[in-house]
């Protein structure tokens, strides 16, 4: 590998230990991670649960209850297990 390659991935690879820039508290991180994870069960489960509804829609932190509500009424066991984890 060339030196100027190396650097280059060397520097790139120290930005990942650094610590985050976001002030996040730990109650907001957990509600994104929530709404990361509904945004992939609409997409996961779409054909199922979510047919009716515009697929490009965004899923937001208000919409949660309306994911798993959707979920436990439209879809099989395995949605119903992520339902559950976005309950918690």
């Amino acid at each position: 590998m060339s030196d100027p390659v190396k650097k280059y991935l060397s520097q790139i690879g120290q930005k990942g230990g650094r610590k985050s820039k976001r002030c996040l508290s730990p109650k907001e991180a957990r509600r994104m991670v929530k709404v990361r994870e509904a945004r992939r069960a609409f997409k996961n489960f779409y054909t199922e649960c979510f047919w009716s509804f515009d697929e490009d829609y965004k899923v937001e932190l208000k919409d949660l209850d309306w994911v798993v509500d959707q979920l436990r009424k439209n879809g099989n066991r395995k949605a119903w297990e992520v339902a559950e984890k976005l309950c918690r």
